[in-house]
Parts: C-alpha cells; structure tokens; sequence
C-alpha cells in the first residue's frame, strides 16, 4: 500500500507550507531517512525525510507553493510506475473541517487548530486533555490542549484570540497531523459544538463541569459509547501496558521527585494527570507486601554506530558559528533526541560533570544550567577511557553511556521502566545515534 506524503506542520498556528524544492524526482528510489523536499514557513524552513522506503510517485506538490497542512503532496509506492492513487483529499484544506457530516451540527465559522508536527516521523498524535471548555473565551498565548506522541508530550496554544467554538476530538483519541481539531471565532458562539472524532457525533454541552464532577468517581454510573468506543486514559493502568498521561510538567515534577505517575493509574484516578495530582500521588497508601507489584523494571538498550562523526562536527561547530564548548554540543543533540524541550542535561567527560539547559532545537541556544537544575537526561562520554562496556543500572533520570566499540562508537541507555516507556526509550536511543553519526543532520 503506497505511504502518504503530507505537508506538514512546522508551527502550531501553521495553516500551510511553502514547498521550496524536491530533493527526489518522480519514480526515483528513496529510502526512509533520505531527505525528501524542503518546506518553509514563516518561522522555519526544513527538509523533511521520506519515513518509508519505495519509489517517488504521484508528486502533485509544486516547487514555489503554498501548500495546506495535511494536504497529501506526493507517494511512496512499491514500484516507480503506481500512480493515480493520490488521494483526492489533496484539495482538502484544514481550513474549514468537513469530516463530520452531522447535518444540524453544522460547524461555526472561525479560525481552524490542527493536530500539529511535533516530529517529522509523526503521522498523529494522542490528545491528552483539552484545557478550554466550549464557549471559553482563549488567548492566541492560552494552553488550549495537550497533545503526546511517542517521543514528547507538549502543550499547544490556541494561537488565535477569540472563543473556542467547537472541539472536534476528545481526550484519549489517536488525531491524524493536520486534522482540524478545533475552531476558534472572534465572536462567542451561541451553540458551541463538540465532537468526538471517531464517531463524528456532538458531544453533551451541557455538563462540562459535570464532567470536573466524575473525576473523583473512578467507575462512572454510565459511560458514554464514546469513551467505550475510545478507551479513555481512566481505564489505563501501567500494568495493561497502557500509556499514562500527564501534563509535560507533571512529567517533568514527577521524575525530578521520583514519583511514579503509574500508580495513579493503578488507583483508578481518572487521566491525564496535572501538578495537582502529584499530590494525590503522595498521599496514596503504600501498597501492602502481598500485593506489592515486582520490582521496578530497569531498561538497559545499546547501539552502534560505523564512525563517529561528533569530533569533526565539534570542530566545525567551533570554527564557523563559535560553539566551542562539546559538551554544550552533545547535550544539545541528546536533549532533541529525548523529545521533550526545555529539558536540563548533564554530560560527564574527563571526570567532569556540566549540566546544560536546552531551550529549543538550535545549538546555539544552549547555555549551562543553575548549580540546582535536576537533570532530564545525563551523559556519560566515556570514548576516551578503556572502558568498552557497562551496566550500572536505573539512575534517578535516564543516562546515556557513550563507549568506544572497535572502530566505531557504542551507545548504551539505561533507565527505570516509570522514566521512559519502552517506545520512548527506543526512538530516544535512535535518534541519538543517528545524530552522533551524522551531526549535521541536526541542523536541516
């Protein structure tokens, strides 16, 4: 089945994108990871990498565009001759949202929010709560929603003044990246809408703080077919393998307290959990011996990579933009690697340790950390010691161990189960590799 290339979101009040250039010709092979084409907007510009390998086809997309968010410009197809199977939402402009057909639930007229890009290997995006009700009155800077994928959790301004006329999603719903989820009007609307994505059908208005009501009930006397349908965060559990979520700062709390968001879950307290619930979470009563869960699971992955590419890029960095602090550097690309920004690394080299702050993706941004920062993630670049291999166990945050491994360079990442989900563990262990391989493919 061919692979959609969609135009993705590069901001989250991003409606479309300039499409600079291709990289690749139609019925060319590419592989996932090759970059694809260039977009702009007007606050980045990137080149963006085909996430599956196969032939280029079916490219609709011209050089000097602009393109709507979502829209699907091009396929990657099994062989160099499949065409015609462009879907025909290429006119499909998240503009004004037509997928729910619901007749007198027609939607209001208004600025459209999408489910934004938080990474160019994202095809959704899991919606953890909504923070404005229907009718609210929003700020272009207010939290609207929390969105997670696998790698980060972040929250999204609404990214226009106005009211939040209709909510096209509920918590706990999988959003495909450039689905209107949202509309916002300049004026208060006299019948807001809200919907859930799968079914399509409106949602009851009445009781938004009824709804604030049943947190404390963890079995609802009657759940809606809806949260059935969707399987809401109430019913997760650590135990069932489901994720938890959280707030981006309840996270970031909790690990820096070493709390384990999981037991809510295992409570019954209803998801996603915020700062206040942290409290709830220490009041909770320890679990008795009998029935005390195993042993805290401890993550250990390793990977290897041909060559190692960071010395040369370190001096780069140094000579044309200034960066002359390495450790600055790595914990840069180990900070974009874990996904979730700003975080606070600390890197351990020559039996020194620095701890950085990482505000956004640029390098140039990073700057040392307050004596009392707790770190995010630590790194330990131990390539010039004799040390090939190691296990020293879950620390109190993740740890990244960089080790000589012949003639090549071997990463070994070690945390607690309750630090990083497995998927998370994996794709940050990826990405670091991929970056200390090949640094500057950071910068594109």
């Amino acid at each position: 089945m061919p692979h959609e290339v969609i135009m993705p979101a590069l901001g989250m009040a991003q409606d479309t994108g300039q499409l600079l250039a291709w990289h690749k010709k139609p019925g060319e092979a590419v592989s996932a990871g090759d970059v694809l084409f260039e977009v702009e907007t007007d606050k980045a510009a990137m080149e963006v990498e085909a996430q599956s390998g196969g032939y280029l086809t079916d490219v609709s997309g011209e050089a000097g565009t602009d393109i709507p968010v979502g829209q699907v410009i091009a396929l990657i197809s099994e062989t160099p001759e499949d065409s015609g199977a462009a879907s025909s939402s290429n006119g499909a402009a998240p503009e004004t949202p037509s997928e729910p057909n619901a007749g007198e639930d027609a939607l209001p007229e208004g600025k459209s929010v999408i489910m934004p890009t938080l990474g160019m290997a994202q095809d959704t995006g899991l919606l953890i709560g909504w923070r404005k009700a229907p009718g609210e009155a929003v700020g272009a800077d207010d939290v609207l929603f929390e969105v997670e994928t696998d790698k980060s959790a972040v929250e999204v301004n609404a990214g226009f003044d106005g009211f939040v006329a209709a909510l096209l999603a509920e918590a706990g719903e999988e959003v495909p990246v450039g689905q209107t989820i949202a509309i916002i009007s300049a004026e208060k609307p006299e019948k807001p809408v809200q919907r859930s994505m799968a079914t399509g059908a409106a949602g009851n208005l009445e009781p938004p703080p009824a709804a604030a009501e049943q947190k404390d009930e963890p079995e609802p006397a009657a759940p809606s077919p809806v949260a059935q349908k969707t399987g809401k965060p109430a019913a997760q559990s650590a135990s069932s393998g489901g994720r938890v979520l959280a707030s981006p700062k309840a996270r970031r709390l909790a690990r820096e307290q070493g709390l384990d968001l999981a037991l809510l879950a295992e409570a019954g307290r209803e998801q996603p959990y915020h700062v206040k619930d942290l409290e709830t979470l220490k009041a909770l009563p320890p679990a008795r011996p009998d029935t005390a869960p195993a042993a805290v699971p401890v993550r250990h992955l390793s990977a290897e990579i041909d060559g190692d590419g960071f010395d040369a890029f370190a001096v780069w960095a140094g000579e044309s933009a200034g960066l002359r602090d390495a450790n600055a550097l790595i914990a840069g690309l180990a900070a974009v690697s874990f996904g979730s920004l700003p975080a606070v690394v600390a890197v351990e080299s020559a039996g020194r340790a620095s701890a950085y702050t990482v505000p956004a993706a640029r390098l140039g941004e990073v700057s040392k950390a307050k004596a009392d920062a707790a770190p995010d993630l630590k790194v330990r670049d131990l390539r010039h010691s004799r040390i090939s291999a190691l296990g020293l166990g879950a620390e109190d945050c993740p740890v990244i161990s960089i080790v000589r491994s012949g003639s090549g360079v071997g990463l070994i990442l070690e945390c607690a189960g309750h630090h990083l989900a497995a998927e998370e563990a994996v794709s940050l262990l990826s990405n670091f590799a991929g970056r200390m391989e090949q640094p500057l493919r950071h910068l594109l």
